[in-house]
């Protein structure tokens, strides 16, 4: 696909760096994906509805205009927004408080919460405070997405085996109520869903061109036509998604007055922040499997658009997808069309062959999502996160269990907040390495060796991270170790090129070591100091106290400049002679 150029209005009309480069192979891609995540959006919009406590078309009419703005105005090429389990439950025990599931104070409660999470949603995104999403590291996305993808599975156990069960809940609570009914299997049920499983994976294995998703889905809803046909719909027992209202999605209109603003504050923020976490982190994961980047503030505009526009358009809380986003991605979706696209079939579905949804079984949908969520596991890069890094495979393994068996959204914040603490952890204890002339390297280079010999009175260090409030105990304390086993080296030279900044309390800290080094008869130097750690010196007033004369830009200037400060008597018996100026 061409790249089209990005013009400097492209934050207003995103759409436009994709939409001219669009051929004859992205379309066919396209309408593809769109017509499997049309398929799969219907059972689902009617089952999160119902979670919701909304009307059940309002879940198929949530995953129609919303979706277009969302994608129009998004970055990601794959992100397919509309209701979610998580965004329905969290809807319902908001607002169940406040008025009857299903009734229409309840839904006009629910338009408006839709709405001030779209304003805040907005005003996030023109506020570019999409940088948030860089806190969130690649190790809490594929955990994210992996304990994501067990969950989907998880909730699908009732279909796949035609169970009559509670399917809500975190893993364990859907494992406890599969175990006491797994007496209730039904092998009609289950046998669809083996075979459509099958299916998808011979198509997605050795047929690559065929759409495995459809045919897998034709195929089982032709075998459960044929089972019911042969011994009777009663007989077997093969759950469908059942008909359908034929009907766009009607105009609807929030309630703005000062007491339901008031009163859904606090639930709108909790809202907006989950939904944008949610929806940049499925983007974020989509995209690296995708080999792009996605923007987190045109996200935030985008998903603000989506549930501003789909409050006036009968549809509830939306964001990106996680089932619908895997589906469209594993389907071969190329460009944000597939999710336009899907849109448009499911308003066609519903207004011509809604009543046809009831040949499309339970169990046939379950075999897909179980392809789906085992495509959405990344164990090549859950591996190489084991073997790489334990700091990672601890964020890795808090953000996965946090998904299975605490909330979804939790197991986000989890893990962003354990890699900002395993950060501040890193960033406070900054490498310090002392260093030495080596006679074994050309023109006897500096080396980090233990083993070389140091100088009596001089102390070569290295500090390898910035100087700031949090990193400043840890330098004081190994300066203050390194005088009380040293004492006799009075004199402190310090290779300043590994410090990018210094606030106020790290410039104290060089400042103070200075006045310390000068009391005892020695000193303090800098050598390469950068132009920028110089102005943030001299701005803080702590190069005047460690003495610009101390300042050095060459390591060889330096060790001339500090040898003529060494007590010669000190020199004078000396057999370690590691400077040139030594033998001189």
């Amino acid at each position: 696909m061409k790249t089209a150029r990005l013009p400097n209005w492209s934050w207003m009309l995103p759409f436009m760096t994709w939409l001219p480069g669009i051929g004859r192979v992205e379309l066919r891609a396209d309408l593809v994906a769109a017509l499997t995540g049309a398929i799969v959006v219907l059972p689902q919009g009617v089952a999160f509805a119902t979670i919701a406590g909304m009307p059940p078309e309002y879940g198929l009419y949530a995953g129609m205009v919303p979706a277009i703005i969302a994608a129009l105005f998004g970055s990601s090429r794959h992100l397919v927004s509309g209701p979610t389990t998580a965004a329905s439950v969290v809807l319902f025990s908001s607002l169940s408080i406040m008025a009857i599931p299903g009734t229409p104070d309840y839904v006009t409660l629910a338009l408006t919460l839709t709405f001030m999470v779209g304003v805040m949603e907005l005003a996030l995104g023109f506020a570019r405070m999409g940088a948030l999403v860089n806190f969130i590291s690649h190790s809490v996305i594929v955990g994210f997405t992996a304990g994501a993808a067990v969950l989907i599975a998880a909730k699908q156990l009732k279909y796949f085996f035609g169970i009559e069960m509670d399917s809500g809940g975190h893993l364990h609570d859907i494992l406890l109520h599969f175990g006491q009914h797994i007496v209730e299997i039904n092998p009609l049920a289950t046998l669809v869903a083996a075979v459509t499983l099958a299916i998808g994976i011979v198509c997605k294995r050795w047929l690559p061109r065929i759409p495995y998703m459809i045919v897998a889905m034709i195929g089982g809803s032709l075998l459960a036509v044929a089972l019911d046909l042969w011994l009777g719909a009663d007989r077997t027992g093969i759950a469908t998604v059942g008909a359908l209202p034929a009907s766009l999605p009607p105009l609807s209109s929030p309630s703005l007055t000062l007491d339901h603003i008031r009163q859904l504050a606090p639930t709108a923020l909790a809202v907006t922040l989950f939904a944008l976490t949610e929806a940049v982190s499925i983007g974020r994961s989509l995209a690296a499997r995708g080999g792009y980047r996605i923007d987190g503030n045109q996200e935030f505009i985008g998903q603000g658009l989506s549930n501003i526009a789909g409050s006036f358009f009968s549809g509830y809380v939306a964001t990106g997808s996680f089932n619908r986003s895997g589906v469209n991605y594993e389907a071969g979706a190329r460009t944000p069309l597939a999710s336009i696209f899907a849109a448009f079939m499911l308003m066609a579905i519903v207004l011509l062959v809604a009543p046809f949804a009831s040949y499309l079984p339970k169990a046939a949908m379950a075999g897909v999502l179980f392809l789906v969520a085992w495509g959405l596991i990344d164990f090549k890069e859950i591996g190489h996160i084991l073997h790489a890094s334990r700091r990672e495979t601890g964020v890795l393994a808090v953000t996965f269990f946090s998904a299975i068996f605490l909330e979804l959204e939790f197991a986000i914040f989890s893990g962003v907040l354990l890699s900002l603490v395993l950060y501040l952890d890193r960033t406070s204890k900054p490498r310090i390495v002392s260093l030495a002339p080596n006679p074994l390297l050309p023109n006897h280079a500096f080396s980090s060796d233990p083993d070389l010999t140091q100088c009596p009175q001089l102390r070569i260090l290295r500090i390898d991270g910035s100087l700031f409030f949090g990193s400043v105990a840890h330098v004081e304390q190994f300066f203050d170790r390194l005088r009380a086993e040293h004492p006799e080296q009075k004199h402190l030279a310090l290779i300043a090129n590994g410090i990018n900044f210094v606030d106020l309390q790290g410039g104290q800290t060089l400042a103070l070591e200075a006045e310390r080094r000068r009391a005892d008869g020695g000193g303090m130097y800098l050598i390469n100091v950068k132009q920028g750690l110089w102005e943030e010196l001299e701005r803080c007033g702590c190069l005047d106290a460690t003495g610009a004369r101390n300042v050095f830009q060459a390591k060889t200037a330096a060790i001339r400049g500090i040898y003529q400060k060494l007590d010669k008597s000190v020199c004078a018996t000396c057999d370690k002679r590691i400077f040139r100026e030594c033998n001189a």
